[in-house]
């Protein structure tokens, strides 16, 4: 007994007759009835009352049917979950970050991803600013998105997200400024006063420091506007300023020249990731289970900020 002979038996019990079932095969009418014949004589009994008018199962046929079709559902799911783990020995996984998320979660999300599935090649671009993440994520240039997420409850259109947290923001500071606070902690208004290093107008990361001032009824000094985020750490060292960055960030950039300093009260935004919550390939898939495991299929989250 094998599952081609079940898969022609039970399209014989579908279709009522012997022609029609091999017609939905795509097989020669001969050759299903032999393979039939060949599976009642190894069960020794028939299957099929056979008429010249009429196809009707048996007493054994009925108990064989349904087992038949349990057994060729299990088959087809045994064969999709290889083809989904044989999907993931090679292939390539497109990711679209801000790149103040860079360092963290989204390291340590590829990480572990690649530590799973070390066959696959992921590919990280940096999008121009929050509004080109969505809309690579939208048109298919990415299929996940490492993004700030607004609004809760609201998903952006024709996307999903889930949700990775907050993450939080510290001042990253040289030490005579650090001296002069006399503490290891700081409000946003303390910092009102002192040169700033920031991102340009514009970023996700900018309009976070530009909201915390104005939620305090301040301004920002900005003494350096700059796009290499990678430059901020240095800047600081060199006395150029202070400046507001994602802790990840100031604890890898942490030294005697460029000191950490916790807010009070706490900054910081959420994030998450954004997807098309149809199609996705078996490497996002595994890349979205990761981050939250057992994740609903569907919308849900926040909106991706704009």
């Amino acid at each position: 007994m094998d599952l081609r002979q079940l898969a022609y038996a039970v399209a014989v019990a579908d279709e009522g007759g012997f022609t029609a079932a091999a017609r939905s095969m795509s097989v020669a009418q001969p050759s299903l009835s032999q393979s039939i014949r060949a599976l009642e004589r190894e069960l020794g009994v028939d299957l099929f009352h056979r008429t010249t008018r009429s196809v009707r199962l048996t007493a054994a046929g009925e108990a064989l049917i349904g087992p038949a079709r349990r057994a060729l559902r299990d088959a087809a799911a045994a064969r999709d979950a290889v083809a989904a783990v044989r999907g993931l020995r090679s292939g390539r996984l497109d990711i679209v970050c801000l790149p103040t998320l860079a360092v963290a979660p989204l390291s340590e999300l590829v990480g572990r991803f690649r530590a799973m599935h070390p066959g696959v090649t992921v590919r990280v671009r940096e999008p121009a600013d929050a509004e080109a993440a969505t809309d690579a994520v939208r048109q298919a240039a990415a299929e996940v998105g490492l993004v700030e997420l607004v609004e809760p409850g609201r998903p952006a259109a024709g996307l999903a997200s889930v949700s990775l947290g907050a993450q939080e923001y510290v001042a990253l500071v040289p030490p005579d400024v650090a001296e002069a606070l006399s503490a290891r902690h700081a409000t946003v208004a303390d910092l009102a006063h002192l040169p700033l290093i920031a991102p340009p107008r514009g970023t996700s990361s900018r309009r976070v420091i530009d909201e915390a001032f104005e939620a305090v009824g301040r301004h920002p000094s900005i003494a350096v506007e700059t796009d290499h985020r990678e430059a901020i750490a240095s800047l600081v060292e060199a006395g150029a300023g202070v400046a507001l960055v994602p802790r990840a960030v100031a604890v890898r950039a942490a030294s005697p020249a460029a000191v950490v300093v916790e807010l009070e009260p706490r900054l910081s935004r959420r994030i998450g990731l954004i997807f098309r919550p149809d199609g996705l390939s078996p490497a996002a898939r595994a890349f979205l289970a990761i981050a939250e495991p057992g994740r609903p299929a569907g919308p849900r989250g926040g909106t991706p900020t704009q």
